[in-house]
């Protein structure tokens, strides 16, 4: 008898941490942990009044949360850190300005394209001999650790590449005089240079690229409901009034794209 007490007692200890792994993994339970890098504003930052982060993809987050009865924890991270702690299990889903590639998309699966945006060359504002890609051999070029910024520069022949924990001290290092570019998305670029005053962006932009959501790899519960939360979003105008807040300008100016778009 006591031997099959013990062994009933076995079964529910291994059923019952199984169900709660579920829970936590498929993201139904009360709480949602996101994985940010809160460096990247509009998208994402910490608000100096709350400690606490904002952005773009915060209040996105919480307004997917909010249709799905979750209650988001943001948990702040380096960005070239986001996907391992995904896979770790160190939170459920990570929304940070993420660029889809086929590289990220092998480790981890993304939602529908919320968001279309670029790679863009900013430099000194006194500089007058830097107007396009053509002009960055032999350039020192400051990029984010883990970026796609970080991927195409280390790509090209002939340039000095430096890599920065958060895109924000390349900036500061490029006011500084020692960087002669910041290869970074266009729209943080431009964030950061409305915030300093110290640089402008020039030449076209060098690449299209889609942000989503990432979740680890087989959630696909979890996906679907963010995919349906995202939908609504959008067709709600909800989505345009955040961008509206974040960014100064209407929906049509956005280029967010449709679930059809490729991956």
């Amino acid at each position: 008898m006591k031997k099959t007490i013990i062994l009933l007692l076995l079964l529910l200890m291994v059923f019952g941490c199984g169900g709660k792994k579920e829970t936590e993994r498929s993201g139904e339970g009360t709480v949602l942990r996101i994985g940010t890098d809160a460096t990247y504003p509009p998208f994402e930052s910490i608000n100096p009044a709350t400690g606490q982060p904002a952005g773009f993809d915060i209040d996105l987050m919480k307004e997917i949360c909010k249709l799905n009865g979750w209650k988001p924890q943001f948990i702040a991270t380096a960005f070239d850190g986001i996907i391992p702690g995904l896979t770790s299990r160190k939170y459920d889903a990570a929304i940070s300005a993420m660029t889809i590639t086929p590289q990220r998309a092998a480790v981890v699966d993304f939602s529908d394209p919320y968001y279309l945006a670029g790679q863009s060359i900013a430099v000194p504002l006194d500089n007058t001999t830097i107007s396009g890609v053509g002009d960055l051999i032999g350039k020192k070029v400051g990029v984010q650790l883990g970026t796609t910024g970080e991927m195409m520069a280390k790509k090209m022949e002939g340039l000095h590449v430096y890599s920065f924990d958060n895109i924000g001290a390349a900036f500061i290092d490029m006011s500084n005089g020692n960087l002669d570019v910041v290869l970074n998305d266009f729209p943080t670029t431009k964030a950061y240079i409305k915030k300093l005053g110290t640089a402008k962006i020039v030449g076209e932009i060098l690449s299209t690229e889609h942000y989503g959501i990432a979740v680890r790899k087989g959630e696909r519960q979890l996906l679907e409901n963010i995919n349906k939360a995202l939908k609504e979003i959008k067709h709600s105008g909800r989505f345009r009034e955040i961008h509206v807040k974040w960014f100064g300008i209407p929906q049509s100016e956005v280029m967010i794209v449709d679930s059809t778009v490729s991956k």
